[in-house]
């Protein structure tokens, strides 16, 4: 099933709704990197809030796409790990120490705002001119 897109100003959101079979995995892989093209996308926002189970392929998948979509120009931040998922992704010993988590979708988009902010919005002195 393909996963959803969603773009909000410069932004993709992709909402996963339910475990990715390797075939899901790939299309999410080249549907994401068609779109940040197509956008000219910052950020990318990829929720696996229902996801209950996570293989190696998907953890890999995910740094694949946060690194693929860097490449790009585009920041990517994983959202929404369940409780469960993290703690057998540790036990299997697979991370994403080199990508950003994050709780849910509000902090996931406040990571991107801030880390996709010009210089001069982070240090206040964009004045709106």
């Amino acid at each position: 099933m393909p996963v959803p897109i969603l773009k909000q100003g410069t932004y993709l959101i992709a909402s996963v709704q339910s475990a990715l079979t390797d075939a899901d995995t790939e299309r999410l892989q080249d549907d994401l990197m068609k779109q940040v093209s197509k956008y000219r996308a910052h950020g990318i926002i990829v929720d696996v809030t229902a996801i209950d189970i996570m293989d190696s392929f998907a953890a890999r998948s995910l740094r694949t796409i946060a690194h693929m979509t860097q490449l790009r120009g585009a920041e990517t931040v994983i959202v929404g790990l369940q409780p469960e998922v993290a703690f057998a992704m540790v036990q299997l010993g697979l991370t994403f120490e080199d990508m950003h988590t994050a709780l849910d979708l509000e902090e996931g988009l406040a990571w991107l705002n801030k880390k996709t902010a010009s210089p001069r919005q982070r240090d206040g002195r964009d004045s709106g001119r």
